[in-house]
């Protein structure tokens, strides 16, 4: 589906308070009022570089990384560039092999941890992942991205890339997808049949470009309104499904492993 500059539809039902969730008519959709759009300007958007860098809340001792600034330049063909720098945790109740054994069999939980979010094998390693509707000012996109999620390296760093989508017609955007994890086992006080238990601490960074031809209804604004209410879209959606894909995981590893978690133990997620 291709891009389609039509007003988004009223979801007078929701809490338009920026602490909550915005969504639109579906879980994975994302279409904003105006009152939204003031909402979410007000709780992601600013007037400095701050506005580069989404760092998860829960996590306020995250490291930041250096602005994205002079990355976000458009792909050739589009005017516009949007970009964000997330930062996630994720702990997992078992030793590091155990973790690596499940990741790589990333066949068997990333679709049904993606949902509601689509997720279509491309090969053997890729996916095409879907968010749903994604606007705001009265523009909207079907939002797509071709993911493909790579085997470690020898210091047992996984990465997600951009890959084409086979057969998908001009969307009217390009995205640049560029994630990093890596693991780190670690000795809890907890002890279970006479040992310390392990648990493997897993950090991502993800750095997202999105780059836009806004229909000429749009180009009228002004490109610093342009600007913040793109970035502060783009940081909402990757906070809201990034947020979704931990919790998610976290829970199917630990069922699927059939892993309880002791009371001791608090895990980041």
């Amino acid at each position: 589906m291709q891009q389609e500059p039509r007003r988004s539809p009223a979801n007078e039902d929701l809490d338009q308070q920026p602490n909550q969730e915005i969504v639109g008519e579906s879980d994975s959709d994302f279409l904003l009022t105006p009152e939204q759009e003031a909402a979410m300007l007000s709780a992601y958007g600013s007037s400095d570089n701050s506005q580069d860098d989404l760092q998860d809340p829960d996590e306020p001792d995250s490291p930041k990384a250096p602005s994205l600034q002079n990355l976000a330049k458009p792909s050739s063909g589009y005017s516009n560039a949007f970009h964000n720098h997330y930062v996630g945790h994720m702990d997992l109740f078992a030793d590091q092999q155990t973790v690596m054994k499940y990741l790589d069999a990333h066949q068997g939980w990333f679709r049904r941890c993606a949902h509601p979010f689509k997720a279509d094998p491309i090969g053997e390693t890729g996916y095409a992942m879907g968010v749903g509707q994604v606007g705001a000012m009265g523009f909207q996109v079907d939002a797509r991205v071709g993911l493909n999620l790579l085997p470690p390296d020898e210091n047992s760093v996984y990465r997600i890339t951009t890959i084409p989508i086979p057969n998908q017609p001009p969307q009217g955007y390009d995205v640049d997808f560029q994630a990093e994890m890596r693991l780190e086992e670690q000795v809890t006080d907890v002890q279970i049949l006479g040992k310390n238990a392990v648990m493997t601490g897993i950090e991502w960074d993800l750095n997202l470009t999105v780059s836009l031809q806004f229909p000429p209804f749009l180009q009228r604004l002004s490109q610093e309104i342009l600007q913040r209410t793109g970035d502060s879209v783009l940081g909402f959606v990757v906070k809201r499904v990034s947020k979704s894909l931990t919790a998610k995981v976290q829970d199917d590893f630990h069922k699927t492993h059939n892993i309880k978690i002791p009371k001791q133990i608090k895990l980041r997620r």
